[in-house]
């Protein structure tokens, strides 16, 4: 896919494992891209004329706005935006029963409000672009519910479906495709929990139809092509990417 994105700008929202992936994959496509996220240690690839970092808080609309203005200065246009920011809280995010509600509130504002914004800023862009192509990454856990739950991040993360599949509509006709990932299990930091529990980590893959855990370059692969013209016909749904493990529920 080299140059495939020759001329192209995207905005990735969070500079984690699998906003990282898909920054230096699309530059390495030729794209320019501007990542953000509040972690400045996520952001530590050198800036370049073809890409840059930006700090701060992606559920702040100051901050999203300023950030895509950068974006928009510097490469003079957008085409793309991936959401990927997110969070997920296994000592405190759990039944809304137990659970303090202002973290609830938090889970919210970071894995949902953080991408309505970010869309809400990008898409007139696009529109004055002439088209573009947005990718949010939810989860499979919006597909079921949990005996151990983290309802916090399972209500955002269904969420993001709704939200992705009401903007491919508003803005089919301006030439905006909008489509989601649901990663499976994936070595990512936010599963930094696995480094320390080998014996957890087996039996997760082992659980995986495909016998292994899911990369942040997996996750990449499938959202440049959803970004693609490859797939150009493709908006308001949603690539499940799990190795398998939802297609047995």
């Amino acid at each position: 896919m080299v140059d495939y994105f020759a001329g192209k700008v995207a905005f990735v929202a969070g500079g984690g494992g699998m906003g990282t992936a898909i920054a230096e994959a699309l530059v390495a496509a030729g794209a320019q891209v501007a990542v953000a996220d509040l972690d400045a240690d996520h952001l530590e690839a050198p800036n370049t004329a073809n890409r840059f970092g930006l700090t701060g808080d992606l559920s702040d609309e100051t901050f999203v706005e300023q950030a895509v203005a950068r974006t928009l200065d510097c490469f003079g246009g957008l085409d793309y935006l991936v959401n990927t920011t997110g969070v997920l809280w296994f000592d405190r995010d759990r039944s809304v029963v137990d659970m303090d509600m202002a973290v609830w509130d938090q889970v919210l504002r970071i894995n949902l409000k953080s991408f309505a914004l970010t869309a809400r800023h990008a898409v007139p862009a696009m529109i004055t672009r002439g088209g573009g192509a947005m990718v949010h990454f939810s989860s499979i856990d919006a597909l079921a519910g949990d005996a151990r739950p983290q309802d916090a991040y399972g209500a955002a993360k269904a969420a993001v479906i709704r939200l992705s599949k009401s903007l491919a509509i508003q803005f089919a006709g301006a030439g905006i495709r909008s489509n989601v990932i649901l990663p499976g299990p994936a070595l990512t930091p936010m599963q930094a929990r696995w480094d320390a529990d080998q014996a957890a980590a087996d039996a997760v893959a082992d659980a995986v139809p495909l016998g292994r855990l899911g990369s942040a370059q997996d996750m990449a692969d499938a959202c440049l092509f959803l970004l693609s013209d490859k797939a150009s016909y493709i908006t308001g749904t949603e690539l499940v990417v799990d190795g398998g493990l939802t297609a047995g529920h």
